[in-house]
């Protein structure tokens, strides 16, 4: 049979973001995958111009809906340290502390979009209604639900009660209990399994060359997390990378079912450990030379790049997400598969447009 070339997106039912893909196929087999994006780029970066380095946090807390606050956070990481402001032990917690909220409520969208892939329309409902808990714990914490703005210059806006802990606490074993029965019911399903085991598969090697970034490199086997540099607060808590080894879609989902639960404990292990104290350090003058900061978002490594000349305008604001790092990796996994796999194979990465073009 002729090969003939598919288009995949931009608009799809599986993806809620654009992007599109030419695929060659021969038989329903995918022989090649040539990638097409640039549909919601908005320039944000370029707002460092007019914005000063205070308003930039709204700014970079919109580069992306699900982990605006880590996107805020790295941001103020990078003009701390061109600042030399030592941020409060307490407000490191903090931040920790939404972080995983965040990551934990990231990962159940994916797991709800996951479900909703096969056609399991429960499963994703409830999956959704799990992260309703996440979602309520940000509104009654910082007044937000998705893009909290919890973060300053110098440390956080905001800070928990003994109360609200408790009942944060308490929220996540219930979230813990009922992912942990999805779980079951998804892993062990016979049409998740056959649609997803030995689908889409990318090897180590593979997987390091491409340079693949988060859950999509730890499903092939790579230990690498930028939670282990020891950001904030976690070079306090006890973490061990979330690695599987099959390098397949069902491998990559096992690693979000995984990193939900070690979120969840991460997270009593902040509480249990944050110290007193102020939350904010106060901050004066100009950032002032260049600084690269790397964290670690639901997706894998996020990294921006500053340079400032000491006025309260940026001169330079560079984005890396980590969906850009895993493009090259889908076109790898993408030939030998067919073409009805295929809004799995790539739903696998977690793709966010939105970061990815800004």
């Amino acid at each position: 049979m002729s090969r003939t070339v598919i288009p995949f997106g931009p608009q799809h039912p599986v993806l809620p973001e654009p992007l599109h893909l030419k695929l060659v196929v021969e038989d329903e087999i995918v022989q090649e995958a040539l990638p097409q994006l640039g549909f919601v780029h908005r320039g944000l970066e370029k707002l460092c111009d007019i914005r000063d380095y205070h308003q930039m946090i709204q700014i970079c807390e919109r580069v992306c809906g699900i982990c605006s606050k880590i996107h805020a956070m790295c941001y103020c990481q990078g003009i701390e340290e061109m600042m030399d402001v030592e941020v409060p032990p307490r407000a490191k917690y903090l931040r920790t502390i939404w972080s995983e909220l965040h990551r934990i409520h990231s990962h159940l969208l994916w797991l709800g979009l996951f479900a909703d892939a096969f056609g399991f329309e429960s499963v994703f409902m409830q999956f959704w209604r799990i992260r309703e808990r996440v979602m309520d714990i940000n509104e009654a914490t910082t007044g937000n639900r998705v893009i909290v703005s919890v973060n300053v210059v110098g440390g956080t806006r905001a800070d928990l009660t003994p109360e609200q802990c408790n009942w944060i606490l308490s929220e996540l074993d219930t979230v813990e209990s009922e992912v942990k029965q999805l779980q079951k019911t998804m892993l062990n399903d016979y049409t998740v399994c056959k649609r997803t085991k030995e689908v889409g598969v990318m090897t180590r090697d593979q997987a390091y060359e491409l340079g693949a970034a988060g859950p999509t490199l730890r499903g092939s086997g790579v230990a690498q997390d930028m939670r282990q540099l020891g950001y904030e607060a976690f070079s306090d808590l006890d973490f061990e990378p979330v690695v599987e080894t099959s390098g397949d879609s069902y491998a990559r989902g096992r690693v979000r079912f995984r990193e939900t639960l070690q979120s969840i404990d991460l997270v009593r292990q902040a509480i249990s450990r944050m110290p007193d104290g102020e939350t904010r350090t106060k901050v004066k003058g100009n950032p002032e030379g260049e600084s690269t900061i790397r964290v670690e978002q639901p997706r894998g490594e996020l990294l921006y790049y500053f340079k400032a000349n000491g006025k309260k305008h940026l001169e330079r604001l560079r984005i890396r997400t980590p969906t850009f790092a895993n493009v090259p990796p889908l076109l790898a996994m993408l030939p030998g598969v067919e073409l009805a796999d295929v809004p799995v194979v790539v739903l696998s990465i977690d793709p966010c447009i939105s970061c990815t073009e800004r």
